[in-house]
């Protein structure tokens, strides 16, 4: 239901929530970069809660993906909970939520525990995340004033997870493995209490929850990320893993088959008939897998072959987020000029060029010598490409649908996460064994009986045959991730094309609709609100979202 007029005109014209734009940026890129750092934080504090906790070395990963999929998973539905029920109102709800699963991931003592209270942190993160970009898109009119904010949205998205490898290494080696999830906590509280004052209530759009489409779809993708992990573990021929595979094209062609008959699906199929919307996503979803295989494996060499402490971990990875940062300012700036194709085929050619370098790693390799210049490439490209995706995917999407439209683009980006990492994982496994067939018989004949008895009885290989085993699998899965990078650069050269209309959005300039009315390509349809700086303001009309200023 909308709200009555009376109500709306209150919200409008409220005098605290007129100023503070700056203020109201800061609490929704806070948001972002909470739960975005929370997929990388843990990583540094992995070995740490295996002891704790006694995970084994193959259900470790689960800490990751369980976060990771039911975000992923969640998140269309959390983009749609925003429009129906109001965007405000969501991202306080969303925010707690997320608050609370990082206390019970604190406090836990069993493994079922955190796994369980890391997947209902993904749950809060689906909800708050879609809705702190669709605040961005409602909060900020279309132009040169939006870019900005786009900016840094996308410098906060793009460099959280190397944050988060920073903080992750200070909390553990100062404190403890658990700071990791109660560092959330204060943070969390903080923006909850500052959304109310900063932030508009947006008005509810009249719909229903897509509960099955969701549904299907996040089950759909754990049985796939299930079934590569599993067959990084027990093979391809594996029954279980077969039969994951199968079950995951049956759920997730349920879910297509849901949403082209949902006269209101989470994920408006009409979305991917805008080809630079679509390569948009494809983009997106090649890069991430990249980017999430880098830092997991990076934070392994480093650690284990590098021998680094959690705070030397994380500090080596603070350059790529510098480095992000610079770039995502860099391409907001010159976006109005140049468009955002050449920034995703740059971006996305200089991320191959990066992970390639990377394959060149061994045991002898050094952190300023093979690490870092690697690094910063990667990072380099990664900016220009997250502020570009990030303005594409939402640019000129009408405002019933801007929770939808950002909810797809944040699926993309933690569903090609897991989907990559599972993928990298099994890449991983098998150069590993390949390796180790040919390391055990030099161990044998060049190690010392104690050090072959300890083998016998924990089946795994003192360094430097460990290492050697361990670097193989490294460089294998990033190949495989340059790969990605690379497909990632044929969609944004092949797919993507400029069009007039939006180098005009780009640089504040009114677009009008089509005569027809229609709203191709994200276009405002009749009796939409214009949201362009240049465009003229009329009346608020019921069931819309809007004149043009801020309504979220």
């Amino acid at each position: 239901m909308t709200k009555p007029p009376a109500e709306s005109s209150k919200l409008a014209s409220s005098p605290e929530r007129g100023r503070g734009k700056g203020i109201a940026l800061l609490v929704i890129a806070s948001c972002q970069l909470m739960v975005v750092l929370d997929i990388t934080i843990v990583n540094i504090a992995l070995p740490h809660i295996q002891t704790s906790l006694g995970f084994s070395t193959e259900s470790l990963s689960w800490v990751i993906n369980a976060y990771t999929l039911t975000f992923g998973g969640l998140l269309l539905l959390g983009g749609r909970l925003g429009d129906i029920l109001g965007r405000r109102r969501v991202f306080i709800f969303g925010v707690l939520l997320f608050v609370f699963a990082s206390l019970l991931g604190g406090l836990s003592q069993e493994s079922w525990q955190l796994l369980a209270a890391r997947a209902l942190q993904g749950v809060g993160g689906a909800i708050a995340s879609p809705t702190a970009l669709s605040l961005i898109t409602t909060t900020f009119r279309e132009g040169p004033e939006r870019n900005r904010a786009f900016g840094v949205f996308a410098a906060v998205s793009a460099g959280g997870s190397a944050i988060g490898l920073l903080a992750g290494g200070v909390l553990v080696e100062w404190l403890d493995w658990r700071w990791v999830f109660f560092v959330n906590v204060p943070i969390g509280l903080l923006i909850a209490a500052a959304t109310p004052r900063y932030i508009r209530e947006s008005e509810r759009h009249p719909g229903h929850f897509d509960v099955l489409g969701a549904l299907t779809s996040t089950i759909g993708m754990v049985l796939l990320v299930y079934g590569f992990i599993r067959a990084s573990e027990d093979g391809w021929s594996d029954t279980l893993t077969i039969g994951s595979f199968l079950a995951a094209v049956l759920f997730l062609g349920l879910f297509l088959a849901v949403e082209s008959r949902s006269r209101q699906p989470i994920t408006p199929l009409k979305m991917f008939r805008d080809r630079n919307r679509a390569g948009t996503y494809g983009i997106m979803l090649s890069l991430a897998a990249a980017m999430f295989g880098m830092f997991f494996f990076l934070t392994l060499f480093v650690q284990n072959i590098l021998h680094f402490s959690p705070l030397q971990a994380g500090l080596a990875f603070l350059p790529i987020s510098v480095v992000i940062a610079i770039s995502a300012g860099i391409a907001s700036q010159l976006l109005p000029k140049w468009g955002p194709k050449p920034f995703m085929v740059v971006g996305a050619i200089l991320a191959a060029l990066g992970l390639g370098w990377l394959t060149f790693t061994d045991i002898d390799s050094t952190y300023l010598g093979s690490i870092l210049g690697p690094m910063l490439v990667f990072g380099f490209g990664m900016g220009m490409q997250f502020v570009s995706l990030t303005l594409m995917a939402v640019s000129g999407v009408v405002p019933r649908e801007a929770g939808a439209a950002s909810g797809v683009l944040n699926a993309t980006q933690q569903v090609g996460g897991s989907l990559g990492l599972s993928i990298l994982v099994t890449v991983f496994g098998t150069a590993s064994r390949n390796e180790a067939t040919d390391q055990v018989p030099r161990f044998l004949a060049e190690a010392t009986p104690a050090q072959q008895l300890e083998f016998r009885r924990t089946g795994e290989l003192p360094a430097p045959w460990g290492d050697q085993v361990l670097a193989s699998g490294v460089s294998g899965a990033f190949v495989v991730a340059a790969v990605m990078a690379v497909v990632a650069a044929l969609i944004a050269l092949l797919v993507i094309q400029v069009r007039s209309s939006d180098l005009e959005r780009l640089r504040g300039g009114a677009v009008p609709p089509p005569a027809d009315g229609a709203a191709p390509g994200g276009h405002l349809s009749e009796g939409e609100e214009a949201t362009d700086a240049t465009a003229p303001v009329r009346p608020r009309r019921e069931g819309g979202n809007g004149g043009a200023g801020p309504s979220g």
